[in-house]
């Protein structure tokens, strides 16, 4: 199972589902930036442990975002 990104948490936490609609941009532009922030991380722990092409740890970092996150929004959205 996917794990929930801190901003899908926030978000249940602080705004009933039926109101979600209204500030779904500001919602999507937080987890946008909170993705770039993981993947920023990952990046950077790779390249700590190898001598990898940047695009190759970039990948990685996408997969592992991917990985944890995506399979949760997939079913969100259904």
């Amino acid at each position: 199972m996917a794990q929930q990104t801190a901003v899908d948490w926030l978000v249940e936490q602080l705004i009933p589902e039926d109101q979600h609609e209204g500030i779904m941009d500001i919602i999507e532009d937080a987890k946008q930036r909170e993705k770039e922030q993981i993947t920023d991380a990952v990046i950077f722990g790779v390249e700590q442990l190898s001598d990898s092409g940047d695009l190759e740890n970039e990948n990685r970092a996408e997969q592992y975002y991917n990985e944890l996150y995506q399979l949760r929004q997939d079913k969100a959205d259904k």
